[in-house]
């Protein structure tokens, strides 16, 4: 069984940072994509920025510049640096891992984590 871990959400003040992880826990997988969506309320899910097995990297426009997508395939961990951090990014921050587990590939989803941008 696939599990996905988040940690490292919280409440900051405007400009300040942030550093979300992800780990995949189990065994006998392999990974591809890895990923962070978020959800402010009242809005749609959107991607924030993706990574893919190779180390290529897509950020979302609003985002650029400011965060910064990692992985350590060693730890099945993908991280999410969040610099300059605004008000608008306040939403619940999700892992999605792109993988290949028990003969099928399939996207896992964590449960989300909680950025508060404020004052």
């Amino acid at each position: 069984q696939v599990q996905l871990v988040e940690s490292g959400g919280g409440l900051v003040q405007p400009g300040g940072s942030l550093r979300l992880s992800c780990t995949a826990s189990g065994s006998f997988f392999i990974i591809y994509t890895m990923g962070w969506y978020r959800q402010a309320p009242g809005k749609e899910r959107e991607l924030v920025a993706h990574i893919s097995s190779g180390g290529n990297t897509n950020y979302a426009d609003s985002v650029k510049g400011r965060f910064t997508i990692s992985r350590d395939n060693a730890k099945n961990t993908v991280y999410l640096q969040m610099n300059s951090l605004k008000p608008e990014d306040t939403a619940v921050y999700y892992c999605n891992i792109d993988l290949y587990y028990s003969g099928r590939r399939d996207d896992y989803w964590g449960r989300g984590t909680q950025v508060t941008v404020s004052s």
